[in-house]
């Protein structure tokens, strides 16, 4: 009798939990397929779409989304060379301290510090963003099913609503959103940005840059696990050669 009993448990709570991904899901659409360069066993970053990317996300992004992770001495690895790093930082302010007083201060910030938050506090978020809170977006793409994907495809996904399709005050229409309705203005408008590099800074490509700048942040030594990947299958497959022989050798009488 316990055992019926555990068992209608078991399917009431399999059948709630179901129910309750179906709702989540509704209204879901599948995002855009892009071939992206760091994608694959073989794939790497494309260094110049970082650079821009990060562009994107310092003079678009930033404004509300923080990245806490992001130091600015990372950024060399994007191709920025040291003056470069420091100049960087030194156009943000951070708070430090105490001081001899026990004071807090701001100051420049150095390659050493991370790039600070946009708000002093997430109350602060909220009250600049009408109640939402702007996600984080150091692991964005990992946080994400198909995270490179969904991405590029929220930026890109703004549209008219369909006859018939209110939204409340404060929404807007994106079709890969999932249930469509989304609190966040599109972030994204033609020329935006100047690239230094004289790309032309189309909504699809400020979008691609980003996207490619964030799948980065979320895992900046991808390119180095790929490459020890790759060394350790070439490893494994000269030993396995090797031990295959040595058998050989050693089993010739017996065989």
């Amino acid at each position: 009798m316990r055992f019926l009993k555990l068992s209608a448990l078991l399917v009431a709570a399999g059948v709630a939990l179901w129910s309750a991904g179906s709702q989540a899901a509704e209204g879901a659409v599948e995002p855009k397929q892009i071939s992206w360069p760091q994608n694959g066993f073989f794939g790497t970053f494309d260094r110049t779409a970082l650079q821009r990317g990060f562009k994107v996300y310092q003079e678009v992004c930033h404004g509300c989304h923080a990245a806490k992770y992001l130091t600015f001495r990372s950024l060399a690895d994007l191709g920025f060379n040291e003056d470069e790093v420091k100049a960087l930082a030194a156009a943000y302010t951070v708070t430090d301290g105490p001081d001899e007083n026990g004071e807090m201060f701001e100051r420049p910030a150095r390659p050493s510090d991370t790039m600070p938050s946009p708000f002093p506090n997430p109350q602060a978020a909220r009250a600049a963003n009408g109640g939402a809170y702007p996600p984080d977006l150091s692991l964005m793409t990992k946080a994400r099913h198909d995270g490179d994907n969904y991405v590029f495809s929220i930026l890109t996904g703004y549209e008219d609503p369909p006859a018939g399709e209110e939204l409340a005050a404060g929404q807007y229409y994106n079709h890969y959103f999932p249930g469509h309705r989304i609190g966040m203005p599109p972030p994204l408008n033609p020329d935006q940005v100047t690239y230094d590099d004289g790309t032309s800074a189309t909504v699809d490509q400020m979008a691609s840059d980003v996207t490619q700048f964030l799948s980065w942040l979320a895992e900046p030594k991808m390119e180095e696990r790929k490459q020890t990947g790759i060394k350790v299958m070439l490893f494994l497959i000269v030993l396995s050669v090797l031990l295959y022989f040595y058998k050989r050798k050693v089993w010739a009488d017996v065989h």
